[in-house]
Protein backbone atom coordinates (compact mmCIF):
# COMPACT_ATOMS: atom_id res chain seq x y z
CA UNK A 1 0.00 0.00 0.00
CA UNK A 2 1.46 3.30 -0.75
CA UNK A 3 2.49 5.52 1.90
CA UNK A 4 0.17 8.43 0.53
CA UNK A 5 -2.86 6.11 0.65
CA UNK A 6 -1.96 5.69 4.45
CA UNK A 7 -0.78 9.01 5.52
CA UNK A 8 -1.99 12.78 5.38
CA UNK A 9 0.29 15.48 4.02
CA UNK A 10 1.74 18.65 5.78
CA UNK A 11 -0.81 20.55 4.02
CA UNK A 12 -3.71 18.53 6.15
CA UNK A 13 -1.97 19.74 9.59
CA UNK A 14 -3.49 21.93 11.87
CA UNK A 15 -0.39 24.57 13.19
CA UNK A 16 -1.31 24.97 16.87
CA UNK A 17 -2.09 28.76 17.20
CA UNK A 18 -0.71 31.41 19.16
CA UNK A 19 3.47 31.52 19.69
CA UNK A 20 3.99 27.92 20.52
CA UNK A 21 7.03 26.29 21.26
CA UNK A 22 9.05 23.49 19.06
CA UNK A 23 7.08 20.60 20.44
CA UNK A 24 9.66 17.31 21.52
CA UNK A 25 9.02 14.11 19.66
CA UNK A 26 10.85 10.48 20.59
CA UNK A 27 12.02 8.37 17.91
CA UNK A 28 9.91 4.63 18.09
CA UNK A 29 13.21 3.39 16.38
CA UNK A 30 11.34 -0.14 16.19
CA UNK A 31 8.78 1.35 13.38
CA UNK A 32 11.56 3.55 11.46
CA UNK A 33 14.00 3.19 8.92
CA UNK A 34 17.19 4.66 7.71
CA UNK A 35 17.69 3.42 4.39
CA UNK A 36 20.25 3.99 1.66
CA UNK A 37 20.75 2.57 -1.97
CA UNK A 38 24.01 2.07 -4.10
CA UNK A 39 25.21 0.36 -7.35
CA UNK A 40 27.09 -2.88 -6.65
CA UNK A 41 28.79 -3.94 -10.37
CA UNK A 42 25.65 -2.15 -11.41
CA UNK A 43 22.88 -3.86 -10.25
CA UNK A 44 20.59 -1.50 -7.18
CA UNK A 45 20.95 -2.70 -3.72
CA UNK A 46 19.62 -1.58 -0.44
CA UNK A 47 20.81 -1.38 3.09
CA UNK A 48 19.81 0.35 6.54
CA UNK A 49 21.47 1.59 9.42
CA UNK A 50 19.51 1.87 12.80
CA UNK A 51 19.54 5.05 14.60
CA UNK A 52 21.65 5.28 17.84
CA UNK A 53 19.49 8.34 19.49
CA UNK A 54 17.89 11.32 17.73
CA UNK A 55 16.47 15.19 19.47
CA UNK A 56 13.82 16.33 17.25
CA UNK A 57 11.43 19.38 17.69
CA UNK A 58 9.45 20.66 15.34
CA UNK A 59 7.53 23.98 15.50
CA UNK A 60 4.58 23.67 13.95
CA UNK A 61 4.54 27.39 13.55
CA UNK A 62 7.46 28.67 12.00
CA UNK A 63 9.26 25.20 10.83
CA UNK A 64 13.11 27.40 10.81
CA UNK A 65 12.89 26.55 14.61
CA UNK A 66 12.36 23.19 14.50
CA UNK A 67 15.58 21.16 15.42
CA UNK A 68 16.58 17.63 14.19
CA UNK A 69 19.92 15.78 16.19
CA UNK A 70 20.48 12.14 15.18
CA UNK A 71 22.61 9.76 15.95
CA UNK A 72 23.59 6.77 13.32
CA UNK A 73 24.83 3.13 14.93
CA UNK A 74 27.10 2.49 12.28
CA UNK A 75 28.41 -0.57 13.78
CA UNK A 76 24.72 -2.42 13.07
CA UNK A 77 24.65 -1.39 9.26
CA UNK A 78 23.44 -4.00 6.78
CA UNK A 79 24.80 -3.67 3.01
CA UNK A 80 22.23 -6.08 1.80
CA UNK A 81 24.37 -9.21 1.82
CA UNK A 82 26.57 -10.22 4.01
CA UNK A 83 29.85 -9.38 1.72
CA UNK A 84 28.26 -5.80 1.19
CA UNK A 85 27.89 -5.41 4.72
CA UNK A 86 31.67 -6.16 5.28
CA UNK A 87 33.30 -4.24 2.80
CA UNK A 88 30.63 -1.68 4.32
CA UNK A 89 32.04 -1.64 7.98
CA UNK A 90 35.71 -1.82 6.39
CA UNK A 91 38.20 0.96 7.05
CA UNK A 92 38.40 1.63 3.26
CA UNK A 93 34.79 2.48 3.73
CA UNK A 94 33.12 3.14 6.76
CA UNK A 95 35.56 2.36 8.98
CA UNK A 96 33.40 1.25 12.19
CA UNK A 97 36.06 0.41 14.51
CA UNK A 98 37.47 4.13 14.12
CA UNK A 99 34.03 5.76 13.46
CA UNK A 100 31.29 4.24 14.95
CA UNK A 101 29.03 6.81 14.34
CA UNK A 102 27.35 9.08 11.99
CA UNK A 103 25.37 12.62 13.01
CA UNK A 104 23.20 14.71 11.17
CA UNK A 105 22.52 18.14 12.81
CA UNK A 106 20.28 20.62 11.42
CA UNK A 107 21.21 23.73 10.46
CA UNK A 108 17.62 25.17 8.78
CA UNK A 109 14.48 24.25 8.15
CA UNK A 110 12.09 25.82 5.71
CA UNK A 111 8.78 24.91 4.58
CA UNK A 112 8.41 23.93 0.21
CA UNK A 113 4.68 23.01 -0.67
CA UNK A 114 3.29 20.31 1.34
CA UNK A 115 6.39 19.60 2.60
CA UNK A 116 10.06 20.89 3.73
CA UNK A 117 13.90 21.26 3.15
CA UNK A 118 16.05 20.40 5.73
CA UNK A 119 19.41 21.45 5.56
CA UNK A 120 21.78 20.47 8.02
CA UNK A 121 25.75 18.98 8.70
CA UNK A 122 26.24 15.25 8.03
CA UNK A 123 29.63 14.14 9.86
CA UNK A 124 30.85 10.90 8.51
CA UNK A 125 34.15 8.97 9.06
CA UNK A 126 34.88 12.21 10.52
CA UNK A 127 34.02 14.90 7.74
CA UNK A 128 31.53 16.81 8.39
CA UNK A 129 29.76 18.28 5.25
CA UNK A 130 26.28 19.93 4.45
CA UNK A 131 23.19 17.93 3.76
CA UNK A 132 19.81 18.50 2.24
CA UNK A 133 17.20 16.39 2.35
CA UNK A 134 13.47 16.53 1.32
CA UNK A 135 11.07 16.23 3.98
CA UNK A 136 7.71 15.42 4.27
CA UNK A 137 5.45 14.88 7.39
CA UNK A 138 2.37 12.87 7.73
CA UNK A 139 -0.59 12.42 10.42
CA UNK A 140 -0.08 8.44 11.30
CA UNK A 141 -3.22 6.56 9.91
CA UNK A 142 -6.46 6.67 11.87
CA UNK A 143 -5.13 9.60 13.63
CA UNK A 144 -8.05 12.68 13.77
CA UNK A 145 -7.24 15.63 11.70
CA UNK A 146 -5.58 18.56 14.26
CA UNK A 147 -3.77 15.51 16.21
CA UNK A 148 0.51 15.77 16.09
CA UNK A 149 1.14 13.57 18.78
CA UNK A 150 1.75 10.69 16.30
CA UNK A 151 3.72 11.42 13.30
CA UNK A 152 5.76 10.20 10.38
CA UNK A 153 8.84 11.46 8.58
CA UNK A 154 9.82 10.61 5.43
CA UNK A 155 13.12 12.12 4.21
CA UNK A 156 15.28 11.71 0.95
CA UNK A 157 18.19 13.14 -0.45
CA UNK A 158 21.27 12.21 -1.79
CA UNK A 159 25.55 11.75 -0.92
CA UNK A 160 28.50 11.07 -2.97
CA UNK A 161 30.38 8.76 -0.70
CA UNK A 162 33.65 9.88 -1.86
CA UNK A 163 33.37 13.74 -0.34
CA UNK A 164 33.77 11.41 2.90
CA UNK A 165 36.65 9.34 2.25
CA UNK A 166 34.38 6.23 2.16
CA UNK A 167 35.91 5.35 -1.05
CA UNK A 168 36.73 1.35 -0.97
CA UNK A 169 35.43 -0.64 -3.78
CA UNK A 170 35.75 1.75 -6.26
CA UNK A 171 35.67 -0.41 -9.17
CA UNK A 172 32.68 -2.24 -8.10
CA UNK A 173 31.07 0.43 -5.96
CA UNK A 174 29.52 4.04 -7.49
CA UNK A 175 29.90 7.02 -5.84
CA UNK A 176 25.93 8.33 -5.27
CA UNK A 177 23.98 7.22 -2.08
CA UNK A 178 20.87 7.68 -1.93
CA UNK A 179 18.59 8.01 1.33
CA UNK A 180 15.19 7.04 2.67
CA UNK A 181 14.56 7.51 6.11
CA UNK A 182 10.98 6.79 7.30
CA UNK A 183 10.80 8.17 11.05
CA UNK A 184 7.99 7.74 13.59
CA UNK A 185 7.75 10.11 15.94
CA UNK A 186 5.22 10.82 19.03
CA UNK A 187 4.87 13.83 20.73
CA UNK A 188 6.85 13.52 24.56
CA UNK A 189 4.52 15.26 26.83
CA UNK A 190 1.60 17.46 25.94
CA UNK A 191 0.99 20.15 23.63
CA UNK A 192 0.94 23.47 25.32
Amino acid sequence: MLLAALLLSIGALSAPSGNAAPQAYALEAEKSRVGFAYRLNGEPMKGHMPVKQADIRIDFADFSKSTIDVVLDVKRARGGVFYATEALRSPSVLHVARYPEIRFRTTWITRRGNGAIVEGLVTIRGITRPLALEAQLFRQKGRPKGDLSQLTVLLTGALNRHDFAASGYRDIVGPKIDLRIIARIRRIGRQP
